[in-house]
């Protein structure tokens, strides 16, 4: 037996922190997957070592057949295509199917066709301002409508030639799903990039302050569960609007614990686009763990994320 006591600050402004008994064995790894760094901690008496390398076989595998910085991947294929039908595999038409639902669910506020608008604001080149002839184009080639999926054929086409997938806002939550199910351990926890998964015990977690990613806001305890927080504290204001095609104020940041991944991924950003007020009113209507951490010190949250027991901790007035 042993402590381990591990703190880490994150891109995304999250930070964690184990702190019990852990019985060993364990193993931890760290690698670079998805252009950030990935975390594991997995505990169990089985094959740890196998357990660790199945998880990140998984991760790279989703990684190349799903990242759009990869040219080869088969959503990078599909983006080329130019509205012709693209073969794709079972599982990726499935998943583009769920993040379909998500976008009707989310009413618009999360999308994963956006690329003709990343690239019309420089998302991926560290931002600039599109022309208005531009920015009407990159409005037109976005929008989830634009995606055909035909599963009875496997095919998938974007039905605008500069119509674009792009995964920033849900493929991590996907991965760690992913790796969870393939380490097969009983416990564990998952760092990739920020987004937070634990699984088997009791991970403490911790939410930085959305103007200073280095100061806690609230800490809270996560089991079987993931946290994902979006904001624009590191990155400045790259989070879309896609029902207006423009960058979303920056009013703070999210944070949302949800019992899989990629509803927390997804949720973090929909509700970041939709702001404190209306997202606090659609994640409590629809029972989601959320909670708002505003820029002028306050924090709303809805009573799914209250009944977590989160402590808050005092800030030094602004």
């Amino acid at each position: 037996m042993f402590e381990v006591v591990l703190a880490f600050a994150v891109m995304t402004g999250l930070s964690a922190e184990v702190a019990s008994l852990v019985p060993s064995p364990a193993m931890d790894r760290t690698i670079l997957a998805m252009g950030t760094q990935l975390r594991l901690h997995l505990e169990g008496t089985g094959d740890l070592g196998g357990a660790s390398e199945a998880a990140l076989a998984e991760s790279a595998r989703i990684e190349a057949a799903c990242s759009t910085w990869n040219p080869d991947s088969a959503w990078s294929r599909l983006n080329a295509a130019k509205g012709a039908p693209v073969a794709l595999a079972e599982e990726w038409l499935q998943l583009l199917g769920q993040l379909q639902v998500w976008n009707r669910l989310t009413e618009g506020t999360f999308d994963p066709v956006l690329m003709s608008l990343l690239q019309a604001w420089g998302t991926r080149q560290g931002g600039r301002t599109p022309d208005q002839r531009s920015l009407a184009s990159a409005r037109q080639a976005s929008g989830s409508h634009l995606l055909l999926l035909d599963r009875h054929h496997g095919t998938a086409r974007l039905l605008h030639p500069s119509a674009g997938v792009e995964e920033g806002g849900f493929l991590k939550g996907y991965a760690l799903d992913a790796m969870r199910r393939k380490a097969g351990v009983p416990a564990g926890w998952m760092d990739f990039g920020g987004q937070v998964m634990a699984w088997g015990k009791p991970l403490c977690v911790e939410i930085a302050d959305p103007l200073d990613r280095l100061s806690a806001r609230c800490r809270l305890m996560l089991t079987d569960a993931s946290l994902s927080c979006s904001g624009t504290s590191e990155r400045g204001r790259h989070i879309l609007d896609p029902r207006r095609g423009e960058p979303s104020p920056a009013w703070g940041s999210t944070a949302v614990v949800a019992g899989d991944g990629l509803t927390a991924d997804v949720l973090s950003t929909a509700l970041y686009v939709m702001g404190p007020a209306q997202g606090l009113d659609w994640a409590e209507q629809h029972g989601f763990a959320a909670a708002f951490l505003l820029n002028d010190g306050g924090i709303q949250m809805t009573s799914a994320f209250r009944s977590l027991k989160p402590t808050f901790i005092p800030q030094e007035r602004r």
